[in-house]
């Protein structure tokens, strides 16, 4: 078999395409409730967006665009990114349905650099981003490499400890720390779990040492670091709503970190 850092990128973008096509219709990301009005942003990551009227925002691996448009809604200027053609056609679509102005265009994100000029006030990633990438060092290269002097990175993530178990969340399968890719053969979707998706996917876990200490390394200074009991989705099996708008699994109650946050600042 070919390394898996060498073919990551089709496969994945094979599963993605294919996720994109279900996500759209399901009710797990309801569009026609989004169309209506709802916001997509949660409120651990708007605490830390604060007023981005006027602000230019960079949305790194940005699926379908909802939280991009969202952020587009709150009077920001907005470009997403995401190596999904299906995703990012669909955004397309759905921001000129909205007629907002947002720009959403379709590269891998290590090759963004060569792609797309200018900075921005904000660069922003959130929930189930990293996981799909090999080498933070490259990923926190091109965040800074888009921030203005001053600007902000702000990031809403899945914790890494809940990556370590099985698909059922019972047992631990996984290291916590970087190692080996993980290849495995998903069936249906997290936002539809009856869709009958099968494809292979490639992902890699991500401990807070190295994601922390590459966004370090390049300069940028923590502001804000934040863990959280609770998702704000219910994408996992044996989850429960045990307050509003909270999940947790049903067996793990509270006893596990689910969500992290990070906001870190460009030197001026």
């Amino acid at each position: 078999m070919a390394n898996p850092e060498e073919n990551y990128i089709e496969v994945n973008k094979n599963l993605w395409n294919k996720r994109t096509e279900i996500h759209i219709s399901s009710d797990f990301y309801d569009v026609p409730k989004f169309v209506a009005g709802q916001s997509s942003l949660n409120s651990i990551e708007l605490d830390l967006l604060g007023d981005v009227k006027g602000k230019s925002i960079l949305h790194l691996q940005c699926h379908f665009g909802q939280d991009t448009l969202s952020l587009a809604r709150m009077g920001a200027q907005v470009t997403g990114v995401d190596f999904s053609e299906t995703a990012i056609e669909a955004a397309g679509k759905l921001a000129q349905e909205m007629s907002l102005d947002a720009q959403f265009i379709c590269y891998d994100i290590y090759d963004l650099p060569k792609n797309l000029s200018g900075q921005f006030d904000i660069v922003f990633t959130s929930y189930g981003t990293i996981g799909w990438l090999p080498d933070l060092e490259k990923w926190s290269a091109v965040v800074t490499h888009f921030l203005k002097p001053g600007g902000l990175f702000i990031m809403a993530d899945f914790h890494p400890v809940i990556w370590m178990f099985d698909n059922a969340f019972e047992k631990i399968q996984y290291r916590y720390f970087k190692s080996e890719a993980i290849i495995e053969t998903s069936n249906g979707t997290y936002a539809n779990k009856d869709s009958e998706i099968i494809a292979e996917e490639i992902s890699w876990n991500h401990s807070l040492d190295e994601i922390l200490s590459n966004l370090l390394d390049k300069g940028l200074s923590l502001q804000s670091f934040k863990e959280f009991d609770y998702s704000p989705y219910s994408c996992f099996k044996n989850m429960v709503e045990d307050e509003p708008q909270k999940f947790r699994f049903k067996h793990w109650q509270n006893k596990l970190p689910m969500i992290y946050s990070i906001k870190a600042k460009k030197a001026e």
